[in-house]
């Protein structure tokens, strides 16, 4: 530890596969108080120390849900939303005082959770399948490309990036592929 604190990662995410009737509020306070107010927590506590750093920056984790419509997602679509209008709204308060706030929005990422997940499917090899067929690239997005993008938005080079989504999701949100 150098006695600084230059930059805050905030990812916290619990997902929440329901639509808008499925679930008791309780759960949902839940989710929010995870998704949203967990973040607020961190960049509160790290805000005196960021103030003192001369290249303080903020990188927030959001998801390609919070710009695509995928069912049963609402929940964890909206928290992952707020936080892309936070990062926006945060790099608005604090550019002026020199602290750089952005967003990374990455896509299905081959974590040990979608590892779980597939693991506990009726048909593995399916579920794997769909998680792989729904990236337009073919694969799924590997923590490592998530770890660069965070990497590149922290960095002081970066300097010019400020209350920027940088989306690494193999194409999820922006491209649509049809057969012909």
């Amino acid at each position: 530890m150098h006695g600084r604190l230059d930059v805050l990662v905030a990812n916290a995410g619990v997902s929440y596969p329901a639509t808008v009737e499925d679930g008791p509020l309780e759960d949902w306070k839940n989710i929010l108080d995870i998704n949203v107010l967990g973040y607020v927590r961190a960049i509160r506590a790290a805000l005196p120390h960021l103030r003192r750093s001369s290249h303080a920056s903020i990188v927030n984790m959001s998801s390609c849900t919070a710009g695509t419509g995928l069912r049963r997602r609402v929940l964890y679509s909206a928290t992952k939303g707020a936080i892309e209008a936070m990062t926006r709204a945060l790099a608005a308060d604090l550019v002026h005082e020199g602290i750089r706030v952005n967003c990374v929005s990455p896509g299905t990422v081959d974590t040990p959770l979608i590892a779980k997940l597939v693991a506990e499917a009726p048909d593995p090899e399916h579920q794997r399948k769909v998680y792989m067929d729904r990236q337009p690239t073919g694969f799924m997005v590997e923590p490592e490309e998530v770890a660069r993008a965070v990497l590149y938005l922290a960095h002081p080079l970066a300097r010019s990036t400020v209350g920027s989504v940088l989306t690494v999701d193999g194409g999820m949100a922006s491209l649509r592929l049809f057969n012909s």
